[in-house]
């Protein structure tokens, strides 16, 4: 089963760094980087600004392991970390994005 686990960042420059580290630690078999607007409530206020959305592919072998990097390299004091089962993949991305995160190659 692939998981599609997505986070948000302030900027290009996080993203980068983020998707890079998790790429080359076979954590991730690839991620997206979105621009978007986030509209939420912080410390009481409502707060509106460009944040830059992270799709990230990896399979159910490697989730936890990329759980455990995004909490201790996200940025954010809180990161949205949500991670979403994907078992209608076709045949060949699934083997690839397992192929890609599988350690030791």
């Amino acid at each position: 089963m692939l998981k599609l686990v997505q986070t948000t960042v302030a900027d290009g420059e996080q993203a980068d760094r983020l998707a890079r580290m998790l790429v080359e630690q076979r954590l991730a078999a690839c991620v997206q980087a979105v621009p978007i607007t986030s509209t939420y409530r912080w410390q009481g206020a409502i707060e509106q600004g460009g944040e830059i959305l992270l799709l990230i592919k990896t399979t159910e072998a490697r989730s936890a392991a990329l759980r455990l990097a995004l909490e201790r390299e996200h940025p954010y004091d809180v990161p949205e970390i949500v991670t979403m089962d994907s078992d209608d993949v076709s045949g060949p991305y699934a083997a690839w994005a397992a192929e890609q995160t599988t350690t030791g190659e």
